[in-house]
């Protein structure tokens, strides 16, 4: 019989070209919580999200000119559950941050990140709205 094995997420990481913008966008928009970082030889910050992390890493993008297509879910996105689809919504708009609708008819949203990195909010079905 073989054997079977089992995956979790740890992580994420995200190439970002300023550390402070990212995170103006990832803890000052988005909410998430800077945690312990290892000493490395470039900048970024790790945020907690759950028992899973988002690194930012302040590497040079591979990608740079690449044109990435208008709407997120056509494009590599890092996908998070909100608790509340509508207040996410406003506090983008709040921001001047442009979206997409998801095309599949659920609450669920695309914007990108200071860096053009696609971001997925849907909302937790786990979660009533309010």
């Amino acid at each position: 019989m073989p054997e079977t094995i089992q995956l979790k997420i740890h992580h994420v990481s995200i190439l970002v070209a300023d550390t402070a913008k990212a995170l103006a966008f990832y803890s000052g928009v988005l909410g998430l919580k800077t945690c312990e970082r290892p000493p490395l030889p470039f900048p970024g910050a790790w945020l907690q999200l759950g028992v899973q992390q988002l690194h930012l890493i302040e590497l040079p993008n591979p990608d740079q000119g690449r044109i990435a297509p208008e709407h997120g879910g056509l494009d590599r996105h890092t996908a998070f559950l909100v608790n509340d689809f509508q207040a996410a919504k406003r506090k983008l708009e709040q921001q001047g941050i442009t979206y997409t609708l998801s095309r599949s008819g659920r609450p669920a949203l695309f914007c990108r990140d200071p860096d053009g990195n696609a971001v997925e909010l849907i909302q937790d079905p786990e979660v009533m709205q309010k």
